[in-house]
């Protein structure tokens, strides 16, 4: 079994539930107090052993870019003028971890991103962390994923249990069967009306080589927006997939009351 060592951010979505302002910033750059979004996934991806990250941005999202890349003008500025203790924040954020970016030249769905990077994922299993998901938790999720997979070697599903009038904003599980917070999937269906169970999938994936097969099934079959769950959907026919309830406190950034919640958190613990 191959370890994880490798993750992937989508991060190509216009953020139309953030527009304007998103109009000109990248939803993934929207600060939760002095660092944005896509920074609390990095850290939490370094945190669970990551050593390389895939960051797959957009048409008109250069910020990302930028925030990750060594800036050689401010660093000399910031040293003239004494500033060392920025210039050391600034050196962390760069050297994190290997992090490598790929273009999805058409926000065809979070699947078809995935496909954009499927050269420079090669055969390895891998993670997905969606930046609307941060957690503050005492074990990174994404480490609590990484030890399901350890035990199971096969793709784990990051869940959450919500109220089932919610679960059209949500992709949803049916389980075949559980124990404590794992559970071995029957089905998932995407934003149903009726909810098969109160188990939801949220934005933290950890998944194998096949599912590009997978996705490229699902992509002959519906030429509209490709998602990572038709992907998904199309495994369980043939492998097992499971879910496992993540602990801590989560925060869905890309709601607004979702967003300002985070906000006011991280600013109490800073």
């Amino acid at each position: 079994m191959k370890k994880i060592q490798l993750a992937v951010i989508p991060a190509a979505g216009l953020g139309t539930r953030f527009f304007p302002i998103t109009k000109s910033i990248a939803k993934e750059m929207l600060p939760i107090v002095d660092k944005p979004c896509i920074q609390y996934l990095v850290e939490e991806a370094v945190k669970s052993g990551i050593k390389e990250i895939i960051i797959i941005t957009g048409n008109g999202k250069h910020s990302i870019k930028d925030y990750f890349t060594p800036n050689k003008v401010l660093i000399k500025e910031l040293k003239e003028k004494g500033k060392h203790n920025l210039v050391r924040d600034m050196e962390k954020i760069e050297n994190m971890a290997k992090i490598t970016f790929v273009n999805q030249d058409k926000p065809l769905g979070d699947g078809h991103a995935l496909l954009c990077a499927k050269k420079e994922i090669g055969n390895r299993p891998f993670a997905v962390l969606f930046g609307d998901d941060i957690y503050d938790s005492r074990t990174p999720a994404l480490k609590q994923l990484i030890r399901q997979y350890e035990k199971h070697s096969t793709p784990i599903i990051g869940l959450v249990k919500i109220n089932k009038k919610d679960s059209k904003k949500y992709g949803m599980i049916a389980a075949e069967s559980s124990k404590g917070q794992l559970h071995k999937i029957k089905s998932l269906v995407e934003k149903p009306t009726k909810a098969p169970s109160n188990l939801a999938i949220i934005g933290k994936y950890i998944v194998t080589k096949e599912l590009f097969d997978d996705l490229k099934a699902a992509e002959a079959k519906d030429k509209g927006e490709l998602r990572l769950i038709d992907g998904m959907i199309q495994h369980i026919k043939h492998s097992p997939i499971y879910g496992y309830e993540i602990s801590g406190k989560r925060f869905d950034t890309g709601d607004k009351k979702g967003y300002l919640a985070a906000v006011a958190h991280f600013a109490k613990i800073t």
